[in-house]
């Protein structure tokens, strides 16, 4: 089996479901590629799209928000979308890619791909086996403007209202949100502390800004610091050198702080760590709940974040509060509440489950070899 991951540089979390997608099949023994799809157009346009983006949410978030929201309005009363449009300029780049390296499916964790493959079925293009992945709790803008053979869900929550938003309900997968290997793992919190250097006999928060480092993470530190004595704090900025840079300046002499960029050893310092304050990423939230983490969310960026806030507070897999203060308060308490933090991980345990991917690969080589007679 062969299988292309279309992905998009519009934040982590879709890069890293398409990473764990294909680290499955791979695993398996089958050819998986990932794809940031824009770069078939030159890689101008992938960086144009990417940074824009994340320039977007960093600097003007509420901007970013009202766009969401706008975004819902015209999915309801527009018959196609600006998205639609301009991701079916990509249809001819992704058309002669898949001429010249033919796959048996495409799976695509992020919406623009899908907008240009539903382009490329009314235009006739011949395409292989179409699977779309949903990275948030909730059915975002425009996903019901696409015509994929399948999408998988989030979670069976969802199932209701991807209904009601227009998508056939026969084409809808609740298998959840693929996560990597690294965070299926069943590694301790010693093993994990060992692995990261870190001290067996204390305590621990993680505040971690997402993959473009957003959040206030420079208040939530000073809160912390305030509010405690011993508790040590692990702060991961992401990709955002210039936080970095400020918070290894002002907390160079805090002996508590350890203060780090983007690394590759996330699962690990999610084992490793007590207490998680994290934004409500759909990516991070369910890497976070696979491992079992006690978990805060920090202010969501406006859309699609504020729902998986809500989803997970409402399901008792994660408290939040709508200040940095109170986060922090809550970060404490929770810290100090082992009562509280066990009933939470058994709450994460019961709503979100590591086999997404297991399960997601299953679905596409029965599909798969349904069509070749049997021969995958």
């Amino acid at each position: 089996m062969k299988a292309l991951i279309l992905s998009c540089n519009t934040g982590g979390g879709h890069n890293s479901a398409a990473r764990a997608i294909a680290e499955e099949m791979q695993d398996r023994g089958d050819e998986a590629y990932v794809l940031d799809y824009l770069c078939l157009a030159g890689e101008g346009v992938s960086k144009l799209v990417g940074d824009g983006y994340v320039q977007i949410v960093k600097k003007t978030p509420r901007l970013f928000g009202a766009a969401y929201k706008l975004g819902m309005g015209v999915s309801k009363l527009a018959k196609k979308s600006p998205v639609y449009y301009l991701n079916g300029r990509m249809a001819k780049y992704l058309d002669q890619y898949l001429k010249e390296h033919p796959v048996d499916v495409l799976v695509m964790p992020h919406l623009y791909p899908a907008e240009t493959i539903t382009y490329m079925k009314r235009k006739g293009m011949k395409l292989p086996l179409t699977v779309a992945v949903m990275t948030d709790y909730t059915c975002i803008p425009f996903w019901e403007e696409t015509d994929c053979d399948y999408y998988v869900m989030s979670h069976e929550a969802l199932r209701k209202s991807c209904v009601k938003r227009g998508i056939p309900e026969e084409k809808l997968l609740p298998f959840g949100i693929p996560v990597s290997r690294a965070c299926r793992k069943n590694t301790s919190r010693a093993e994990a502390r060992k692995k990261l250097g870190l001290k067996q006999d204390e305590k621990y928060f993680l505040a971690a800004g997402g993959s473009m480092g957003a959040g206030d993470l420079d208040e939530l530190i000073e809160e912390l610091l305030t509010r405690t004595e011993e508790e040590r704090i692990i702060v991961v900025c992401g990709s955002n050198q210039k936080a970095e840079q400020k918070l290894k300046k002002k907390y160079s002499g805090e002996e508590r702080m350890e203060i780090l960029g983007f690394t590759t050893q996330m699962p690990l310092y999610l084992r490793a760590c007590d207490v998680l304050f994290t934004k409500p990423g759909g990516l991070t939230s369910t890497e976070a709940a696979v491992v079992g983490v006690p978990m805060i969310h920090t202010a969501p960026i406006p859309g699609c974040e504020t729902v998986n806030r809500k989803f997970f507070v409402r399901a008792g897999m994660s408290w939040s509060a709508d200040t940095v203060k109170g986060q922090a308060e809550k970060g404490i308490a929770l810290m100090r509440d082992a009562e509280a933090a066990e009933k939470m991980v058994k709450c994460q345990r019961e709503q979100i489950h590591g086999d997404a991917v297991v399960k997601l690969y299953e679905f596409i080589r029965d599909q798969i070899e349904k069509e070749n007679g049997g021969f995958c």
